[in-house]
């Protein structure tokens, strides 16, 4: 999305301009099983990595971690939470 982007490009500047090591963690909604929802936030966090990696970030210094649906950001099951719940977080 196109908000996700100038986010991480902000990220990326940051990141280009003092070499820090960052988390990227993966999250999804509850909905699928657990496995699934483990490799699709494997798959949100390695997302971000790349993007950020083209931007020029040093790859070897984003590390990427999934929690799947073990981590909601809200509660709930209306269409609304689990767009909130369905994320990449990046963490110094």
């Amino acid at each position: 999305k196109p908000e996700a982007m100038r986010a991480l490009d902000v990220h990326a500047r940051d990141l280009q301009a003092n070499g820090a090591r960052v988390v990227l963690e993966g999250h999804a909604d509850e909905r699928g099983s657990r496995e699934y929802n483990m490799a699709l936030g494997e798959r949100r966090a390695q997302a971000a990595r790349n993007y950020l990696a083209a931007q020029g970030v040093a790859a070897n210094n984003v590390r990427i971690i999934s929690y799947g649906e073990e981590r909601p950001a809200v509660a709930g099951t209306t269409e609304d939470a689990y767009a909130q719940n369905r994320r990449a977080e990046l963490s110094y």
